[in-house]
């Protein structure tokens, strides 16, 4: 799911008169005044910081305030709390932020005191209609649940609005028209291979590496040379940020022999730049280009004199995990193999260090805290099953 826009400054072109400016938040078009004025920009920053969770300056949250103003207040407070070690703003942050529109759209305008357990249920049959599976929308809906907790905590609405919301228990498998979460298989290592040959160099590199570490996609994204520590014959990798940094936990990733020699030619980097970048995927892509050329260099275009000065996108600076996903998909369907996903990449790492090495080892490795999670990323090894049967069975 994609992270949320900023509406945008806009300008509306008036005939005879000054172009007018004006933005639009949750399908409202609000004026601004004369475009590009001091007076049309400040109300926008003011307009923006609210959307956001910010409260305008000289504007106090009232002691009975509507949702609205309640989720005014909650996200002035989130933009400190759910924060990760570089000072970004987490996912969890993000996660309540799209969740927090449905509860704006379906009751912004009601006193926050006075919605209850019903409305909520029907707000959770939205998700479901949606077509959200049911344990992201229990996760969802806890997200909303804990909203109207902080708002009990700062005196916003009475304790009994959040106790009366406690009472309504999540879905549960088979008891709802909520769909479940498809079970996500390891992909099969010839998949791998063959796909491979259709991603771009830089891309190629980072599906070896993820194959051989286990890591995340957004671990393997973020790759810095100052997060490694190359200083023993195992490299130890420190992600700047990862999925459980806001439970207080730490994050190491043991890199062997085999994934050091694919990431010694991105090393020479800046100690904070990342090691995989678009922007050198597309200078091998328009080397091959150039490389493959069949025109004499006398004539037709010369090389660069058809690009655009000014481009709508560039290539970034890192990859992202949707980006390097699509990445994967699109050469899947140019080897002409069942579309796989960089998580399924985990599993299959997941689960070959489970067979070789036990379930904690592929505990370590994946950097979960707990077994049992591990066990839905690390298959069990199915074959001494059948050696079993075929023995005593």
């Amino acid at each position: 799911m994609p992270v949320p826009r900023v509406p945008k400054y806009s300008r509306q072109r008036e005939s005879g008169r000054s172009d007018r400016a004006y933005v639009t938040i949750d399908g409202k078009k609000i004026k601004l005044g004369k475009y590009g004025s001091p007076e049309s920009k400040r109300k926008y920053a003011e307009l923006i910081k609210a959307d956001e969770g910010g409260s305008p300056a000289g504007h106090p949250l009232p002691s009975s305030p509507t949702v609205n103003e309640m989720l005014i207040g909650f996200f002035e407070y989130a933009q400190t709390y759910y924060r990760t070690a570089d000072g970004g703003l987490s996912e969890e942050y993000h996660h309540n932020r799209r969740v927090a529109g449905m509860l704006r759209s379906a009751v912004g305008s009601q006193l926050a005191k006075d919605v209850g357990p019903k409305r909520m249920k029907m707000i959770r049959e939205e998700m479901v209609a949606k077509g959200w599976t049911r344990k992201f929308i229990n996760d969802q809906f806890q997200r909303l649940v804990r909203m109207f907790r902080w708002a009990a905590s700062e005196e916003m609405i009475p304790a009994s609005v959040q106790d009366a919301m406690k009472t309504i228990e999540g879905l549960r498998k088979g008891r709802s028209k909520a769909k479940e979460s498809k079970i996500v298989h390891p992909v099969d290592d010839a998949d791998v291979e063959s796909t491979i040959e259709h991603l771009p160099q830089v891309v190629a590199d980072m599906v070896a590496v993820q194959r051989l570490t286990g890591m995340r996609p957004g671990e393997l994204c973020i790759m810095r040379p100052c997060d490694i520590d190359q200083s023993g014959p195992v490299w130890l990798y420190q992600p700047a940020k990862h999925k459980t940094e806001h439970h207080g936990h730490s994050r190491t990733i043991a890199i062997g022999p085999k994934a050091q020699f694919i990431l010694l030619s991105y090393l020479a980097r800046g100690a904070e730049n990342y090691l995989f970048q678009p922007r050198d995927s597309e200078a091998k892509r328009r080397a091959v280009v150039s490389a493959e050329r069949v025109t004499p260099m006398s004539c037709g275009n010369r090389p660069g004199t058809k690009r655009k000065e000014q481009p709508l996108r560039k290539p970034g600076e890192r990859y992202s995990p949707d980006s390097y996903r699509k990445a994967i998909t699109r050469a899947c369907e140019r080897a002409n193999v069942a579309p796989w996903t960089p998580h399924r990449l985990r599993h299959t790492a997941a689960t070959e260090v489970r067979k070789e090495f036990g379930l904690d080892a592929a505990q370590s490795v994946l950097g979960h805290k707990s077994a049992s999670i591990t066990e839905v990323y690390a298959e069990l090894d199915r074959e001494k099953a059948a050696d079993v049967a075929r023995k005593i069975g």
